[in-house]
């Protein structure tokens, strides 16, 4: 650690981690990092993820943001991935439960409507 003119200058690791799923949360939050950059290229201020998001400490968004300034290729790398990602596993799921039409719904519906009446109606 360098020292000028007694202040300490030092770098500290970004505030990020890998949860068990592997996503990078923020801090000690479950708040992704994809939702910190997605919010923030949407034009939200830190100051505003921190009241809208209570679990983020507000250095912890200001040192995610600079993180990315300066890793934007690789930060955009990874979003890219789980963008990918997210859409297989939802591929995935729709092609295992297809869609069950607004007739089908309303049908089960009633059935369900019918199943449930009080004796006698």
């Amino acid at each position: 650690m360098a020292e000028t003119s007694g202040l300490p200058l030092h770098a500290d690791p970004p505030p990020l981690r890998v949860d068990e799923g592997g996503a990078v949360r923020v801090g000690s939050s479950r708040v992704s990092l994809d939702l910190v950059v997605e919010q923030y290229e949407n034009g939200m201020t830190p100051e505003d993820m921190v009241r809208a998001y209570d679990t983020l400490r507000l250095a912890d968004v200001y040192a995610v943001i600079a993180y990315y300034l300066r890793h934007r290729d690789e930060v955009g790398a990874y979003l890219k991935r789980r963008r990918e990602e997210a859409e297989a596993l939802r591929s995935k799921i729709e092609a295992e439960r297809p869609r069950v039409s607004r007739d089908e719904l309303l049908a089960r519906r009633g059935v369900n409507e019918e199943d449930h009446a009080p004796a006698g109606q």
